[in-house]
C-alpha cells in the first residue's frame, strides 16, 4: 500500500491540506492579532458574542475582530474623557471646589463619571452598528 503524504497543496483552489487519520482536511490558520483592548472593547465583545453571534463570528473569521475592538475602545475612551471634561465645565466642578469641599467634589465627579459611562454604553458599546 502507498504511504500518503502528511501535507499536500491543491493548485486548483490554492489550499494546503494536512493528513488526519485517513482524511485530508484544509490546513487553515487565523491571522495573529495582538491589538490590546480595554474595558469598552471587552464589554462590546461580550455584547457581540451574546446578542450578535453571526457578526461576531464574521469579524473573528475575517481576522478583523481585535482591530475593530481596539478602535472602538479608543473611540469610547476619548469620548468618555471629552464628556467628563464638558460636564465638569458645565457644572463648575473645579480644583478650587476640590480644595474647599473635597467631599462635594468627589460626589460630583462620581455622578459625572456614572452619567458619562451610561452615555458611552448606550452609544458605542451596546448601540454600535458594525461596519
Amino acid at each position: 500500500m502507498e504511504k500518503l503524504k502528511k501535507y499536500i497543496h491543491d493548485d486548483s483552489n490554492g489550499l494546503d491540506y494536512v493528513l488526519v487519520g485517513d482524511y485530508y482536511i484544509p490546513d487553515l490558520h487565523l491571522p495573529e492579532e495582538s491589538c490590546p483592548i480595554g474595558r469598552w472593547g471587552r464589554m462590546h465583545r461580550e455584547y457581540l458574542q451574546e446578542h450578535c453571534p453571526g457578526q461576531y463570528n464574521d469579524l473573528l473569521l475575517s481576522g478583523k475582530l481585535w482591530t475593530y475592538l481596539a478602535d472602538l475602545d479608543e473611540q469610547a475612551q476619548l469620548r468618555f474623557d471629552t464628556i467628563v471634561s464638558q460636564m465638569q465645565e458645565a457644572e463648575r466642578i473645579t480644583e478650587d471646589l476640590k480644595c474647599r469641599n473635597w467631599l462635594c467634589w468627589v460626589q460630583s465627579m462620581n455622578s459625572i463619571r456614572y452619567r458619562a459611562e451610561e452615555i458611552i454604553l448606550s452609544e458605542l458599546v451596546y448601540g454600535k452598528e458594525l461596519p
